[in-house]
């Protein structure tokens, strides 16, 4: 199959998709092709999916995948691919990941404009 091919095929496989409102900064986009590139790994998306769990009784999950699932919604970032799945969606909405490095935290950030609070130590919401 030619490259061009395989872009087509591609680009078809993600306008039959549904869209999610979650946005990735450029920084973060840039931490995540980082990430990637050491794994070594171009089949690889960003899932970010909400379990339940922790003291408020939700919890973000940030993983690659290599799967697209039945229902999952999908935006590309400048060649990252961001999944979410359709039961996460409602509650991701609006949301926007950032990539924070600095002396006092290192990590990705979700600002959610659907948390309702969250726990003392800001790993879970509701």
């Amino acid at each position: 199959m030619s490259t061009s091919t395989t872009e087509t095929a591609s680009l078809q496989e993600s306008t039959e998709l549904p869209v999610h409102e979650v946005n990735l900064s450029d920084v973060a986009a840039g931490k995540v092709r980082s990430l990637l590139e050491q794994e070594g790994r171009t089949d690889l998306r960003l899932r970010v999916a909400v379990q339940p769990g922790g003291c408020s009784g939700l919890i973000y999950q940030l993983y690659f995948d290599e799967r697209v699932l039945d229902g999952d919604a999908v935006r590309d970032f400048d060649g990252v691919e961001v999944i979410v799945d359709k039961m996460s969606v409602p509650y991701l909405s609006g949301a926007s990941i950032d990539f924070e490095d600095t002396i006092s935290k290192q990590g990705f950030t979700i600002d959610n404009p659907n948390a309702g609070g969250s726990c003392a130590c800001g790993d879970s919401f509701h």
